[in-house]
C-alpha cells in the first residue's frame, strides 16, 4: 500500500458511503449555500456558549452522514477526528456523545483530510467495515482561543482570514457504491520562519506545494490526473504565493485546475473576510458538500484535496517561536466503469 516515500494507494479503494456539511448562517450566504445539508439561523445554536455550538456543529453533521449512509453508530467501528480547540474538546464531547471507539488526531485546519486519509487507512487494511471521519470549527471559539476576545472588535489586517462555522463528516466503507478514496498522502512540516498569526496563508502555501510535489512524484502521475487540485485554506494571500512557488518549481500545474476552499466559501464582494476563509471546517464543508456533490453529478471524476494546517498554539505565539505548517492530501474519485453515484448533499434552513 506505500507508494514512494509518503504516500499510500488504496487498492481496495474504501468507498465514501455518505457525506454531510453544516454550517452557520455567515457561510450560508456564500456562493456554495444549495450545496450545504444544514444552514443555521443563528451561530449559538440555542447553546450556552460557543464552544458547545461548536460541539453541536459536529454532531449534527455525523448524524446526518450516518444517517445517510443507510448504517447506526453501532455499526460504526471507528470515529478519527479532531478540531482547532485546546485538547481538541469539540471532537471528544462528541465523540462521548456518539460512543463509537475514538481516534482524535490534530492537523489544524488540515484535520479534514487526515481524518479521512486514516480513516480510509482504516478500512482498506480491513481493520474497519465503517470507520467515520469528521471535524468543525466555530469562527468565535476560534478568535476567543488564538487571537483576541469577540467582543474586542478588534481591526484585522487583509492577510487574516475567517475562521468558518461549520463541521464535515464523511462515513467511509469497505464496500457499496459511491465515490472511493484513491490514494494519500502525509505531508511533512515546513516552517518558512513566519511568525505572524494574522498571515496562516503565507506561512501554509510552501507546505501545500510540497505535498502537493511529492504526491506526484510518488504516485508518478502528472497533475493533469486530476479534474480539479484544491488546497485547503491558504485564501487569497496564500493562493497566490502557492501559484508562484508552483511555477517556481516548474510543476505542471494548470492553475485553471487549482482552487483554495478558502476562496471558494465566501462571496468577496458581499462578506467581509479579509483574505478568505480559513478554520477546520473550511476545507470540510467545502470538501463533503460542494465537491462530493459535483463527483456524485459526474461533473466532476478525479480531485486531489490538499487540506493545509497552521500547527501553532497561543502558548507557541506569545514564546516568539516561528509557525510551523503541514499539508495532507487526498485523491477522491468517481468509480470506475460507472457514472458517479451516491447520495445527494441536500441544504436546509434552521435556527
Amino acid at each position: 500500500m506505500l507508494k514512494g516515500h509518503q504516500s499510500w494507494v488504496f487498492e481496495r479503494k474504501p468507498v465514501i458511503a455518505s457525506t454531510a456539511a453544516v454550517v452557520g448562517p455567515f457561510e450560508g450566504r456564500g456562493p456554495l449555500a444549495d450545496d450545504f445539508d444544514i444552514i443555521h439561523g443563528d451561530s449559538m445554536l440555542e447553546q450556552a456558549s460557543w464552544e458547545k455550538a461548536e460541539r453541536t456543529l459536529l454532531e449534527e453533521a455525523a448524524k446526518i452522514a450516518i444517517e445517510r449512509a443507510g448504517v447506526t453508530k453501532e455499526e460504526i467501528q471507528f470515529y478519527v477526528g479532531g478540531d482547532l480547540l485546546n485538547q481538541i474538546t469539540s471532537s471528544s464531547f462528541a465523540a462521548r456523545s456518539l460512543a463509537i471507539p475514538y481516534l482524535g488526531v490534530f492537523g489544524a485546519c488540515s484535520t479534514s483530510m487526515e481524518s479521512l486519509a486514516l480513516a480510509s487507512y482504516i478500512v482498506n487494511s480491513e481493520g474497519a467495515n465503517y470507520a467515520l471521519a469528521g471535524t468543525c470549527s466555530h469562527n468565535s471559539t476560534a478568535e476567543k482561543q488564538f487571537r483576541y476576545p469577540t467582543e474586542y472588535g478588534s481591526q484585522k489586517p487583509p492577510t487574516a482570514q475567517y475562521t468558518v462555522t461549520g463541521a464535515g463528516t464523511a462515513v467511509v466503507s469497505r464496500s457499496g457504491s459511491g465515490p472511493v478514496v484513491a490514494a494519500a498522502t502525509i505531508g511533512r512540516i515546513v516552517d518558512m520562519g513566519i511568525k505572524d498569526p494574522f498571515n496562516m496563508g503565507a506561512a501554509m502555501a510552501p507546505a501545500a506545494v510540497d505535498t502537493m510535489t511529492a504526491h506526484f512524484r510518488d504516485l508518478g502521475i502528472s497533475p493533469d490526473h486530476y479534474d480539479l487540485i484544491v488546497t485547503g485554506d491558504l485564501a487569497k494571500v496564500g493562493y497566490e504565493i502557492a501559484c508562484d512557488l508552483i511555477e517556481k518549481h516548474k510543476l505542471p500545474i494548470d492553475l485553471a485546475r487549482y482552487k483554495d476552499c478558502g476562496m471558494m466559501i465566501y462571496d468577496y464582494k458581499k462578506q467581509m473576510v479579509q483574505a478568505g476563509g480559513s478554520g477546520c471546517a473550511c476545507s470540510a464543508v467545502v470538501t463533503y458538500g460542494h465537491i462530493m456533490k459535483k463527483i456524485r453529478s459526474g461533473e466532476l471524476k478525479r480531485v486531489l484535496v490538499v487540506a493545509t494546517g497552521a500547527l501553532l498554539s497561543p502558548l507557541s505565539f506569545q514564546q516568539g517561536e516561528s509557525i510551523p505548517c503541514i499539508a495532507h492530501a487526498v485523491a477522491i474519485e468517481a468509480p470506475e466503469g460507472a457514472a458517479a453515484s451516491g447520495s445527494s448533499s441536500g441544504s436546509g434552513e434552521r435556527g
